[in-house]
């Protein structure tokens, strides 16, 4: 069973701000961490040019191996190394909030590592951290993903308090649970990194995205992997920023790089006060 939800605050709190631009970065990432690492300074600097004041890097932005237990043998401790002082460094640099996607860090078990979404304020301070939940499992015709096999499972639901609101964490197969997104309890903004696979992404992708937009009545930013990747393996992309109504203000449905929309928090306001679906909630789970 789940503990219960870890409501992570910044060291610095702040009301939430009028209306702001966020950014869902896109990339096809391959088997060299410092490669990866300048790709997404590269398009992180194009966002935050572009106004972006919160930028979300996708599942696995700093490597995608040619076999599934290369990311052992970048893992890192929480609070040092490569991947985490960028992603802190950056953040601060330019002056925005930055989330790692994913990070593999090491794990009580040294066969398995957790894939974790990391959350860093403006100053470069880490202020979150999530650990997946669930693990993504697929055997169909000749693709075959077993998660559970090189990842240790997270056992909190975590959301952060923010300038721009409250946020909820999720990475990639998380959005097959909507179970996990009720439990954060009314987030404003849904952060979706994935590396969803080409076939399922095709399917389900925008159909998941949009649907825990409209059920939570928040907005929805979901960067992805997106395209062929050295390994042989294709990733979906179609990188998107959802609003609450469950429209999709800005899509790129190819290639790297960064998708921005401007979110409207009075518009969300507005929207959960002429239909206040989350306060009709009945049943309840456990």
């Amino acid at each position: 069973m789940l503990n219960n939800i870890t409501k992570q605050q910044p060291l610095i709190e702040n009301e939430k701000r009028k209306g702001f631009r966020v950014a869902a970065i896109q990339m096809a990432s391959g088997p060299s961490v410092s490669a990866n690492l300048e790709e997404a300074a590269r398009l992180i600097e194009d966002a935050a040019y572009k106004k972006a004041e919160l930028i979300v890097l996708p599942e696995y932005f700093c490597i995608m191996g040619m076999k599934d237990t290369d990311k052992l043998t970048v893992r890192e401790q929480p609070g040092d190394g490569q991947i985490q002082r960028f992603l802190s460094d950056t953040a601060k640099r330019l002056g925005v909030w930055l989330v790692g996607g994913s990070v593999p860090l090491a794990s009580p078990e040294t066969d398995k590592v957790y894939n974790s979404c990391l959350v860093y304020a403006d100053n470069g301070e880490q202020v979150a951290r999530y650990d997946k939940i669930h693990l993504f499992g697929l055997q169909l015709g000749n693709e075959y993903y077993a998660e559970e096999k090189t990842i240790k499972a997270g056992s909190q639901v975590v959301t952060v308090d923010s300038p721009f609101g409250r946020i909820g964490l999720s990475i990639c197969y998380d959005l097959r649970f909507p179970e996990l997104f009720r439990m954060m309890n009314k987030v404003d903004i849904i952060l979706a990194p994935a590396a969803f696979t080409a076939i399922t992404g095709k399917a389900h992708w925008e159909v998941l995205v949009r649907a825990r937009a409209v059920e939570n009545m928040a907005y929805v930013i979901a960067p992805g992997q997106g395209g062929y990747h050295v390994s042989g393996r294709e990733t979906n992309g179609d990188s998107m920023i959802v609003d609450p109504w469950g429209v999709v203000m800005e899509r790129l449905p190819r290639g790297a790089g960064a998708v921005v929309a401007t979110i409207d928090p009075e518009y969300q306001t507005s929207l959960r006060a002429n239909l206040p679906a989350l306060d009709h909630r009945i049943l309840q789970y456990c």
